[in-house]
């Protein structure tokens, strides 16, 4: 009797084995493996179709490639063109270049009127000078020059002898021409006339001529060499 049952529970392992394995190979019969079932023509449009957008990809790549170039370049020439500008307007500054622009020009002339017992002055005072540039330094003048000499910041004003030189130009016969160069021209003009300078200039038996303001006035290059203290080069 336990026989006959370990028997029928044998059979029903194997059939159920058996039942399972025709049900995966009855499955894969009824669903195929899955083919391209595009005709040929179908295929080839689609092979046109990559190529094409592979084409288009190269042209973006290279046009990219062009454009970044292009920056690279236009980079390095305004980096160039900026460093030429600030060395230009370095140049400027310290007076090693003429320039030209709005500004005025003043004439410095003596006073002689017998009738006012006022003798004629023989020379300009080195400190009357001297003050003059201060004022339309203060007036915000942006270059100043005399008797075409440039007025920079090593400029010397002196008395050698009797005679008021200039960085070594004698300043001994007038008129006396001073050239500005100012933003504003009307302003330094305005505030030169009622400037205590004048009133000193008087009493030196000097006058000040302040000419209108003018669209172009041009100061020279200073001539002398600039000599620069205490700067060694980078290494």
């Amino acid at each position: 009797m336990i026989m006959k049952k370990k028997n029928q529970i044998g059979f029903i392992l194997v059939s159920t084995i058996i039942g399972f394995m025709l049900a995966v190979q009855f499955k894969s019969i009824k669903e195929p493996e899955r083919r391209d079932t595009r005709d040929t023509w179908q295929l080839k449009s689609d092979i046109l179709y990559e190529q094409k957008r592979q084409a288009q990809l190269t042209r973006d790549i290279t046009e990219l490639e062009t454009q970044a170039s292009r920056y690279e370049t236009e980079l390095k020439t305004s980096k160039e063109q900026a460093l030429k500008d600030v060395v230009e307007g370095l140049k400027r500054e310290v007076g090693i270049t003429p320039v030209t622009g709005p500004g005025l020009i003043i004439s410095i002339n003596t006073i002689s009127d017998e009738t006012l017992f006022l003798q004629k002055a023989k020379r300009i005072a080195p400190d009357l000078l001297r003050r003059l540039i201060n004022e339309l330094n203060k007036y915000d003048a942006e270059h100043i020059s005399i008797n075409g000499q440039r007025v920079v910041n090593n400029t010397v004003i002196r008395d050698i002898n009797g005679i008021t030189k200039i960085d070594g130009y004698a300043l001994n016969t007038f008129p006396i021409e001073l050239k500005i160069i100012a933003t504003d021209a009307e302003k330094v003009r305005d505030r030169l006339k009622v400037a205590p300078t004048i009133e000193e200039f008087f009493i030196e038996n000097l006058t000040l001529t302040i000419s209108q303001p003018l669209d172009t006035v041009t100061v020279p290059a200073y001539r002398n060499k600039i000599q620069v203290q205490n700067m060694e080069p980078v290494r």
